[in-house]
């Protein structure tokens, strides 16, 4: 029997990752993989290059018949009528923002728009108040990281861009649309530029701000907050695809090339509803993703709204609904660590092994880079409780590893006071790798842990979008998921404890 591949991308932060798969067990066939520029507002361009150079090194990608993308949420790409990229991207990581989503929170519901003078503005607003009529209307509340924010932004500080904003999409939906041979129309694109022609999903568009996944529609009049209203209601706006249906097909010269019909092109999706779909995760399964980002994602039935806007009430890929809570800082802590130590990683865990748990009274606070949850974009990492009998390298390391897991653990009770009923946590990522994090992960969680085989699982979830796509079958393609092992340990409530009295 022929093997029939499918190909699943991952645009992430950092790179772009193309995984050639077997469509029928889920197999790696070939791998390709091109680093992304450093920063929080990027070229799009770049991306296409870096995609380009991937599947170079996956072998090509003539003989895929199916292809999906995953990729980073939130990233505002602003397009002119001629499909030319106004400015650079503003990515999910770039907090500038941060005014304007307090400015949306307070608006909602007074017809302000975004932007206007506090002199006008009703400051005694219960900014409580203001989070729960995003909540219901959107399933979430505006922080820095959403696409809506972004567009507040760039309405405010550079006005002279926004009358030429004619599409507005995220980074998934653009590789996708340049894939199907659309682009800039100073690139003489195979198939026209063709606003009209993108598309995404539900669960990136859930990620915008202005995307109600419970009635899967646009919500227009949230967008006017943030944009001229002329332009809110004129602006393309990509199409929403559900879970397995078909957006276009590949243009030849880039996949599908030796296919006849062509290569189809799925509904592709956000990075973290992606990775869920790689991990096969149910209802009852919790995520924890240690990358750029900490992520704790869980698979819902219904819709969850979380009326203090900790939560985000994301849509998945398979029809159902991802609550997470997302942290900006995670795996970097650990880089932060190693700088502080100047050790490696592996020094560092040895380090952090000859404390104990606590630290000694130690506690880091890693919000380097500010933070999203809890929502303090301002924010800057500290250490709290050093004393001079406590301060040494062993117990500076531990409160580093420490950190990152109380910080995650911050996400897990939020998931729980939602009502999120966990009966398995999968804790995948990069920062995983360190052996400090696998042996302090349970205790500090308060249950096992189960450790997936380290793997590309943003590019795996998008490879088994394209196969169900591809097949059209009511259910996902079952691809089994590889359990390294599972980690116990006797817990340390203490050490939360500890972290809560100095995170206030």
């Amino acid at each position: 029997m022929k093997q029939i591949l499918v190909a699943g991308v991952d645009t992430s932060t950092q790179s772009c990752k193309v995984r050639v798969t077997d469509a029928q067990t889920g197999a790696l066939v070939r791998f390709g993989q091109a680093p992304h520029p450093e920063g929080s507002s990027v070229d799009p361009e770049a991306w296409w290059q870096a995609f380009l150079q991937a599947a170079h090194e996956a072998g090509g990608l003539d003989d895929i018949s199916a292809i999906a993308v995953g990729g980073q949420q939130h990233g505002m790409i602003v397009l002119d009528q001629d499909g030319e990229v106004i400015r650079p991207a503003l990515l999910w990581n770039d907090t500038r923002s941060a005014p304007q989503a307090e400015e949306l929170i307070l608006n909602i519901g007074k017809n302000v728009p975004t932007g206007t003078s506090t002199d006008a503005i009703d400051m005694t607003a219960d900014p409580l108040e203001g989070k729960q009529h995003w909540v219901k209307a959107v399933g979430s509340s505006p922080v820095a990281s959403l696409t809506i924010t972004k567009l507040a932004w760039i309405n405010q500080e550079e006005p002279e861009h926004v009358s030429h904003i004619a599409a507005v999409c995220l980074p998934h939906d653009w590789l996708s649309w340049r894939i199907a041979g659309h682009g800039p129309r100073s690139s003489n694109p195979p198939q026209g530029v063709e606003l009209h022609s993108l598309f995404t999903d539900r669960s990136d568009a859930s990620g915008t701000g202005y995307f109600d996944s419970s009635n899967n529609c646009y919500r227009r009049d949230l967008l006017a907050m943030a944009l001229p209203n002329d332009i809110a209601q004129q602006v393309y706006l990509p199409r929403v695809l559900q879970p397995h249906e078909v957006g276009s097909k590949a243009d030849s010269s880039i996949a599908g090339k030796n296919i006849p019909g062509g290569c189809l092109i799925a509904a592709g999706g956000g990075d973290n509803a992606m990775a869920a779909m790689g991990l096969s995760m149910e209802v009852g399964d919790v995520s924890i993703s240690l990358g750029t980002s900490g992520v704790a994602a869980a698979v819902s039935p219904v819709p969850a709204y979380d009326m203090t806007g900790a939560v985000t009430g994301f849509a998945d890929a398979t029809g159902h609904w991802l609550p997470l809570a997302c942290t900006i800082n995670a795996s970097r802590i650990l880089d932060a660590g190693r700088a502080t130590l100047a050790v490696s990683y592996e020094e560092l865990a040895t380090l952090a092994n000859q404390s104990q748990p606590g630290a000694q009274g130690i506690t880091l606070i890693p919000y380097f880079d500010g933070e999203r949850t809890p929502n303090r974009p301002q924010a800057r990492g500290r250490l709290e409780g050093m004393t001079l009998a406590n301060s040494n390298r062993a117990n500076i390391a531990r409160a580093f590893i420490e950190g990152l897991l109380c910080s995650q653990k911050d996400c897990l009770e939020l998931l729980k006071r939602l009502g999120t009923d966990i009966k398995r946590i999968l804790l995948v990522g990069g920062g995983v790798q360190s052996p400090a994090v696998r042996a302090y992960a349970p205790g500090i969680f308060g249950m096992d842990v189960q450790l997936p085989q380290i793997d590309q699982y943003v590019a795996i979830g998008a490879a088994r979008q394209a196969a169900w796509a591809l097949t059209q079958n009511p259910d996902p393609p079952q691809w089994p998921v590889n359990i390294e092992s599972v980690l116990t340990g006797s817990p340390t409530p203490e050490v939360y404890e500890q972290y809560v009295h100095w995170r206030r």
